[in-house]
């Protein structure tokens, strides 16, 4: 493993080494940890691909926390801009006076490269031009990796003293989301050519037309705000695969999941197409009533790992394609969609009334398979201390003891010659 890419930190360089860069992204560590070393070939391989594209204000560095404890821990002495590191491996991303920002993303190349590519630029960057406002929409960062279009919100306020919930959320979605702030004349403009009134946030989703965003309502709460931009960026039906599948339960809806085999031939393209686009149907036709699901889909050849899931769903493998609702906010439940029913749009919200209605029984639950330790737990700790510690007669006794055998032992005399020094060898006749 090449480690010449990045720079290694220890407590005597560290303040010096961060205050040279204006990002330094810091891996956290553990040489025994087989996910640490697996990820560190992973955070080697982007940096060396940040060095190729020539992306030159990112310093890309580690720490071996089994060798500088006290940077890791960030223990007193030890004044560092983080919290003390108890996962291993954390990402943590740092710049001069500022709050360090966390790395919580899939564990790959792909997208620590990405997250580090939008992290990059401020959040919120502040238009001041028409032009500039065109570039922010239709660049792409520098050093992205090839087909990598970002997703962008735009915020819309008469004043900079306004923003301050766009501003709060935007520092959320650093390295997520690219956000951009207009202000006062800028501002005006447009939304006045959207037909807004002031003020007012414009969702870019990547998979969308740019000329046509999404209008998001301009709540006085970030979290609220946060949701709304993370829901309108969402793919009206996206593909589930391990990489998303974090942020997907992070929005907290239940899966509204369709299962879908590897195509073999055109045919077979063309049938799960159109499964595809009936399951559009029945969010379009659904309206509010579907807006507490997240319908989505999983494409079993590129996704293999999603046949053992199916499975563990359903405690079989069911003929595709599969339609199951699950990871509700509410409980456990698993429900399937019948199998031998039609994936049609009316069909499938008749089934999540009767979901609702609490008619439809569940099908399987979440967290049925149970995997316990083969043995029960020996708690030797909890075994030392119900010892009963010695009592003062106990240790009064031993010092008797002690004492009593200490008063057996003859001493040995040297004897001595002539001149009343000991003599060092008494058992040699002195005639020798």
């Amino acid at each position: 493993m090449d480690l010449d890419s990045i720079t290694h930190l220890t407590s005597e360089n560290f303040h010096i080494e961060v205050a040279q860069s204006s990002l330094t992204v810091v891996l956290f560590y553990l040489k025994w940890d087989a996910v640490s070393m697996a990820f560190l070939s992973s955070f080697i391989e982007v940096a060396e691909k940040l060095a190729e594209s020539e992306v030159d204000d990112v310093k890309m560095s580690a720490v071996d926390c089994g060798e500088w404890t006290d940077l890791c821990a960030a223990q007193p002495g030890a004044p560092v801009p983080f919290q003390p590191i108890t996962e291993f491996p954390s990402v943590v991303l740092l710049r001069p006076q500022e709050s360090p920002q966390y790395y919580k993303s899939m564990l790959g190349s792909e997208a620590l490269h990405r997250f580090i590519i939008q992290s990059r630029a401020a959040a919120p960057v502040r238009l001041s031009s028409q032009e500039e406002v065109m570039s922010f929409l239709q660049e792409v960062p520098r050093g992205a990796l090839a087909g990598n279009r970002p997703d962008r919100v735009l915020g819309l306020f008469g004043t900079q003293t306004d923003a301050s919930t766009f501003l709060e959320a935007a520092k959320s979605l650093r390295g997520e989301i690219l956000s951009g702030l207009l202000t006062d004349g800028l501002a005006e403009k447009w939304a006045a050519a959207h037909g807004l009134d002031l003020p007012a946030v414009l969702a870019f989703p990547s998979w969308k037309i740019p000329a046509h965003p999404s209008v998001l309502p301009a709540s006085s709460c970030a979290a609220e705000l946060l949701a709304h931009i993370r829901t309108a960026m969402l793919h009206p039906m996206p593909e589930l695969t391990v990489e998303n599948l974090p942020s997907f339960l992070s929005l907290g809806k239940a899966l509204l999941l369709l299962f879908v085999g590897e195509e073999e031939d055109e045919i077979g393209r063309r049938q799960n197409q159109e499964l595809l686009e009936e399951m559009r149907r029945v969010v379009e036709v659904g309206g509010a009533k579907t807006e507490r699901y997240l319908a989505c889909w999983i494409h079993l050849g590129r996704t293999p790992a999603g046949m053992s899931v199916l499975g563990s769903y359903l405690g079989y493998m069911p003929p595709l394609p599969a339609l199951v609702l699950t990871h509700l906010p509410t409980g456990e439940e698993v429900y399937q969609y019948p199998a031998d029913s039609v994936v049609a749009a009316a069909s499938v919200l008749q089934w999540l009334q009767r979901i609702q209605a609490g008619i439809e029984p569940p099908t399987g639950m979440l967290g049925a398979d149970s995997w316990p330790p083969s043995a029960d737990f020996y708690d030797f700790l909890k075994v030392m201390e119900a010892q009963e510690p010695p009592t003062p007669a106990d240790e009064e006794e031993e010092e008797e003891l002690e004492e009593e055998d200490s008063y057996g032992e003859e001493p040995v005399a040297a004897e001595t010659v002539a001149d009343g020094s000991p003599d060092r060898n008494p058992s040699i006749h002195s005639e020798l």
